[in-house]
């Protein structure tokens, strides 16, 4: 408990010490201040405990008559007949008065009575026993105090000699570890007791409104019970619940009272929480109901209280300490896989339908071509790496191609919306730029101009108007009307799905866009593939080894079609930005352009660049024959 109130009250006592206080009379000040708040707390309680009381006779025949009215209805007769009888008992233990003596009318019945003799008390016995129950709690409250105040007092010495016990040997790792662990614990405490107050005030005010008696009490038993984790704000319903019952003959009251309570919780849980906490603890939810199950376990209720304190401290010795890296992996709140390497596990497990949600979670924050650029491409990589290493057969790599294929598929509806979305801009720019080339016929180069930057900005006007998240550069794509390009795999399975993801951006630019599969580029069965109308021919390779075959295929479909554009996308080479290397490469195939990624792939196949003539390869000599030979053939 000490170490808790040091870490709540540490940030109060740096404030003051920035204001210029002196270390000492800050500590005194802060803990002073912090344990009157407590005292102040528990004597408003104490007090509205004591009148609640005082008032429950009052509240016994409501509840008496809505049990018998459920025992009536057939509705738990033997736990009724119980609850009844246990209230039953209860208002008369409070109803019981001193016996009236008997007028002069009555004969009394003379009975024996009992004598007991007591000796007088001393004034010190009667101290005595008033002051033994309260030395056991106020003992340990004032230890606390000392601790707190000598733990703040001495706190940076605390933090050396820790620092010296277990990180010596690596400063910057435990330095990083406790101002972590002291952050975390600090703004959860700050954050929770502001979202309880919040919490708090609504709930009595609404009390207040109802009529339910000692709302106050009420209001301050949800702040307090709220720092336990999911078992305290249902004590702390369940108490007015109760009391709503009791004070009222019908049932209105009670169903509005869990009405306020449930209203309370929803906003404070999916607004407020959200709002204020972010992921300031590192837990996840299941981490935290297992921490409280634990320290519940081990500590009692003070371990319920400090469950989630202890539980932040262990996930940050896990995040900076290696050999404790499990406790973060079990119970903090960060993925514990990569994007790419989840979506990867769900296209090996043959389920396309958690892989489509996975991107559409994706898609709320990111363009399509930024999802297969960064998440979906390089997790087919992770799929020919393994096919590389041996450990994918032929029948897992079909599954995995064919899964990512219906994920293509599962996406076409995300991909026609933000084609929509891309040409309402369009015409937005458009008519804009028309207007003001109408309004002022003298600026028409001046509207001109602004159509073109607002073209060139349309990335960025969508990521503000769609709340995604900014690109780390800005990336315009070319705009694909009048554009028929055919997209193809180039040496296997997975290779087809990459070309499809390809092919979806570039339908969502506005190309016309055909696929085509590995097995139809090979050399029986390219001369039967349909070129007609194809101005543009992209072909992916997920193996940077298979590029050696590009060479061939690209002579073949020139030979097919002079005036054909063929591009090569080296997939495994995502984020290479070497422009003079592709263009030395693509000089070397013999090919109009090589990308590296999904911007280059779809500028290079939306290029308005004529195509680069087939080279032919230089006619060889006839080898002439040794002049010994012609002389022999003569001979003979």
């Amino acid at each position: 408990v000490a170490l808790l109130l040091t870490f709540a009250i540490a940030p109060l006592v740096s404030a003051l010490k920035r204001v210029g206080i002196p270390r000492l009379p800050a500590v005194i000040a802060s803990v002073l201040g912090a344990f009157a708040a407590l005292a102040l707390f528990s004597f408003v309680v104490a007090t509205q405990v004591s009148d609640l009381a005082q008032n429950i006779p009052v509240y016994q025949i409501n509840i008496l008559t809505k049990i018998r009215a459920l025992k009536e209805n057939g509705l738990g007769n033997g736990i009724i007949s119980r609850l009844s009888g246990v209230i039953e008992r209860v208002g008369q233990e409070f109803e019981r008065q001193e016996p009236q003596l008997p007028s002069a009318a009555q004969t009394p019945k003379r009975d024996p009575i009992p004598v007991e003799i007591v000796a007088q008390e001393r004034p010190l016995e009667v101290l005595q026993k008033v002051i033994e129950p309260l030395l056991s709690p106020l003992g340990s409250a004032g230890l606390v105090v000392v601790v707190v105040i000598f733990m703040l007092m001495e706190r940076e010495d605390l933090r050396d000699r820790f620092i010296r016990l277990v990180g010596y040997g690596d400063l910057h790792r435990t330095t990083q570890a406790l101002q972590d662990a002291g952050k975390r614990v600090g703004q959860y405490l700050l954050m929770q007791l502001v979202v309880n107050v919040i919490y708090a005030i609504p709930i009595t005010i609404g009390l207040w409104v109802l009529g339910i008696p000692n709302a106050l009490l009420w209001g301050m038993l949800a702040l307090a019970l709220r720092f336990v984790p999911y078992i305290g704000p249902i004590i702390g319903a369940l108490l007015p619940l109760f009391l709503a019952l009791a004070v009222a003959p019908g049932w209105s009251l009670l169903l509005w009272t869990g009405a306020l309570f449930i209203a309370m919780e929803l906003i404070t849980g999916n607004v407020i929480e959200p709002w204020l906490y972010g992921s300031r603890t590192g837990l996840s939810p299941l981490a935290i109901i297992v921490a409280a199950i634990f320290w519940t376990w081990l500590w009692g209720p003070i371990g319920l209280v400090l469950s989630t304190p202890l539980t932040v401290c262990l996930v940050v010795l896990g995040r900076h300490v290696p050999q404790f890296e499990f406790l973060d992996v079990l119970f903090g709140n960060e993925p514990v896989l990569e994007p790419h390497a989840r979506l990867y596990q769900r296209l090996l497990a043959a389920d396309p339908d958690e892989a489509t949600d996975h991107a559409e979670e994706m898609l709320e924050e990111k363009y399509l071509f930024e999802f297969y650029d960064q998440v979906a491409i390089p997790a087919l990589l992770l799929g020919e790496q393994d096919r590389m290493r041996g450990v994918m057969d032929d029948e897992q790599r079909k599954q995995v191609a064919a899964s990512a294929l219906t994920l293509v598929a599962n996406l076409d509806a995300s991909a026609q919306e933000e084609a929509e979305e891309a040409e309402a801009e369009e015409e937005e720019d458009q008519q804009a730029a028309t207007a003001s080339a109408e309004a002022s016929p003298g600026k028409a180069a001046s509207a001109k101009i602004t159509a073109g930057k607002a073209a060139e900005g349309k990335a960025n006007d969508r990521k503000a108007g769609d709340g995604k998240e900014p690109l780390s550069e800005e990336v315009d794509l070319p705009d694909g009307v009048g554009f028929s390009v055919l997209c193809a795999g180039g040496r296997g399975e997975l290779d087809d799905a990459a070309a499809a993801m390809l092919a979806q951006v570039l339908e969502v630019q506005g190309a016309e866009v055909s696929r085509a599969s590995f097995i139809d580029l090979e050399p029986a069965g390219i001369r039967r593939l349909d070129l007609s109308g194809v101005d543009t021919v992209v072909i992916g390779f997920l193996n940077r080894d298979s590029t050696k075959h590009a060479r061939f295929m690209v002579r073949r479909l020139k030979r097919l079609k002079p005036r054909l554009r063929v591009g090569i996308v080296s997939w495994s080479e995502i984020g290479n930005s070497d422009a003079k290397a592709a263009a030395e490469l693509a000089a070397g195939l013999n090919a109009d352009f090589v990308a590296h990624g999904m911007v280059s792939a779809v500028t290079g196949a939306l290029s308005s660049e004529p195509p680069v003539m087939l080279k032919l390869a230089p006619q060889r000599r006839p080898r002439r024959r040794p002049a010994r030979k012609k002389e022999l053939q003569a001979a003979g």
